[in-house]
C-alpha cells in the first residue's frame, strides 16, 4: 500500500511540475548569459512594433485573450542587443497569423523587423534580435526545450 502511495504520489508531483511552467523559468539567467553580454534596463527592440506590442497588450485582449503576466530582458554586447518579451495568457495563445501581420506587416521577418516568436500553450515569447544573433539561438534552444 505505501508502494502505490508514493507511486501516485510521485506521478502526481510529475505531473503538476511539467504544467506549472512560469515565466521564472523560461527568462534567461544571469549564469546561462555569454561573458559578452550584460542586461540592460533600457529596451533593445529592433523595431516599435514588438515594443508597442509589448506596452499596450491590452489593446488586443478582445481577440488574444487576456494576458495573465508579462516581463521583458534587455540584453547588449558590442555585436548584439535585443530584447526578450514574455507573456503568459489566462488561455492558450492562438493568435499567430495575427501576430506575424502585426510584427512583420507579412508572413516572414525581414531585415527591418527582425523579430521571431514562439508560441506555445498560455506563452508566448517574442525575441526582437538581429537574425544571426547568437543570445536569441541560446534563448530559443533553452525555451523550446522547457515549453515541449
Amino acid at each position: 500500500m505505501k508502494k502505490l502511495f508514493y507511486s501516485v504520489a510521485f506521478f502526481f508531483f510529475m505531473y503538476t511540475n511539467l504544467f506549472s511552467q512560469s515565466i521564472a523559468e523560461l527568462k534567461i539567467s544571469s549564469e546561462e548569459l555569454p561573458k559578452e553580454y550584460a542586461m540592460t534596463k533600457e529596451t533593445q527592440c529592433k523595431s516599435v512594433h514588438a515594443c508597442a506590442f509589448y506596452k499596450q497588450t491590452d489593446l488586443y485582449s478582445s481577440f488574444l485573450g487576456k494576458v495573465k503576466s508579462k516581463e521583458i530582458q534587455n540584453f547588449q554586447s558590442k555585436k548584439d542587443s535585443g530584447s526578450i518579451m514574455y507573456f503568459e495568457f489566462e488561455r492558450d495563445f492562438e493568435a499567430d497569423e495575427f501576430l506575424k501581420g502585426l510584427l512583420w506587416g507579412s508572413q516572414l521577418p525581414s531585415k527591418s523587423h527582425p523579430e521571431e516568436f514562439i508560441a506555445k500553450g498560455k506563452f508566448l515569447i517574442i525575441y526582437s534580435f538581429e537574425k544571426d544573433s547568437e543570445l536569441k539561438k541560446l534563448a530559443q534552444d533553452k525555451q523550446k526545450l522547457l515549453l515541449n
